[in-house]
């Protein structure tokens, strides 16, 4: 029975390109354009038929992790791709409506109250820094890159990243500035050695912290950056800026209101606030169920209209929205290549099945952005009009750093 249930909602999911999947018990079944060159896909487990039936998000990620299922010469690219450009084609397919219900379910319950979201940051972040070695560029810049002209390398991209957003934060000399989530500490060094700020780094990553912390010593920037393992609702000061790359999509819809308002609170009256995360370009976005269990749990893509209602209900404005596009995707070819030309040191530093499950995740996100509705938003928010620039001008202008 699961084999005549699989096979016809297959039929009706593959529109784009042709796909030939033979079973565990030796059947073959083609689904797709019949005079398309077919991609074959081997299922070695019976189970696999039903567990993508009730949940194929999950089922092909733990099916590729555990070589239950294997691909035509292992080429995840060209099987990410069909799916995500299949799946675009299929919004009321049955696939569709299990994923919108399983959203609408997760919605009701996804909240990160203060102890949960430590729990969930150290699940993915607290991680051996070994591993991120491998695939971040020296500066350790975990999140999208700006990439200015086809070709630059990861190192300037990421610079550039950092650059960019301190324009758009208009830096001065001594101003303080808060770090939302600051990482390794990259965006606080940048921002104190070149702009001449004084930066205090929050994150709940214990490796992270401890990370951080050694790298502005060793940078000799104590007396200009602190680096606190705390979070930022428990922040009590207030800055001149306000600056959050790649943490919101942590935060969870639910607290959404209180993170601006947060935000708000913390910001002086003449401050300016910089909030780069990823988002959808769509309506509210469906959450992986795979990436939630075993990536980035508590994780959420928020749609420009989950955002909005949120700062309107602040004494903020927004005062620009940049959206980048396709610089993630390039970003996490990037880190893919790198990671996979490093393959056995991963597998060292844990195993096989970890190496597959990063690949997993680094070439489906790529594919989200390349092929599907996933952006880079960059909200530049403060309590006036009159605090920035009212054209883009100013983002352009030599020299970048303003230490006057």
């Amino acid at each position: 029975m699961w084999e005549r249930v699989l096979v016809a909602v297959l039929n009706r999911f593959f529109t784009v390109g042709r796909v030939e999947l033979t079973l565990a018990n030796g059947n073959t079944h083609s689904f797709g354009d019949p005079t398309a060159p077919p991609f074959h896909v081997h299922f070695h487990d019976d189970a696999l038929i039903r567990e993508v039936i009730i949940n194929a998000d999950m089922a092909m990620g733990e099916g590729y992790m555990d070589a239950r299922m294997t691909l035509q010469d292992d080429d995840l690219d060209a099987f990410m791709s069909l799916l995500v450009r299949n799946r675009d084609k299929a919004k009321g397919h049955f696939f569709m409506k299990l994923r919108k219900l399983r959203h609408i379910l997760r919605q009701i319950t996804l909240r990160n109250p203060i102890g949960r979201a430590q729990d969930n940051v150290a699940h993915h972040y607290d991680l051996q820094a070994d591993l991120y070695a491998l695939f971040l560029d020296a500066d350790k810049q975990y999140s999208c890159a700006y990439f200015e002209y086809p070709g630059q390398s990861l190192e300037d991209a990421q610079a550039a990243k950092k650059h960019h957003i301190a324009r758009k934060l208009r830096i001065k000399k001594g101003m303080r500035v808060l770090d939302i989530g600051c990482g390794w500490g990259g965006m606080a060094l940048t921002l104190a050695r070149d702009y001449g700020a004084q930066v205090t780094g929050v994150t709940l990553s214990r490796e992270q912290h401890k990370i951080a912390v050694d790298r502005v010593a060793e940078a000799r920037l104590q007396d200009k950056i602190d680096i606190r393992l705390q979070d930022y609702r428990h922040v009590s000061e207030q800055f001149d800026r306000v600056v959050s790359v790649g943490m919101f999509e942590h935060v969870g819809p639910a607290h959404y209101g209180e993170y601006f308002k947060t935000v708000d609170k913390l910001l002086k009256p003449d401050g300016v606030a910089l909030i780069h995360t990823i988002g959808g370009s769509g309506p509210p976005q469906l959450t992986s169920t795979w990436i939630t269990k075993y990536i980035f749990p508590g994780g959420h893509i928020p749609a420009l209209s989950e955002i909005a209602p949120h700062v309107e209900r602040t004494g903020l404005n927004l005062t620009d929205l940049e959206i980048l596009r396709l610089h993630y995707a390039d970003t996490l070819r990037a880190w893919l290549d790198r990671f996979m030309a490093n393959r056995d040191a991963a597998a060292a530093l844990y195993d096989e099945r970890f190496v597959r499950m990063w690949r997993y995740y680094l070439l489906a996100s790529e594919m989200t952005f390349r092929h599907g509705d996933q952006v880079v938003f960059q909200l530049q928010l403060s309590k006036s009009n009159e605090i920035v620039p009212t054209t883009r001008g100013y983002l352009y202008e030599q020299p970048l750093i303003e230490l006057t």
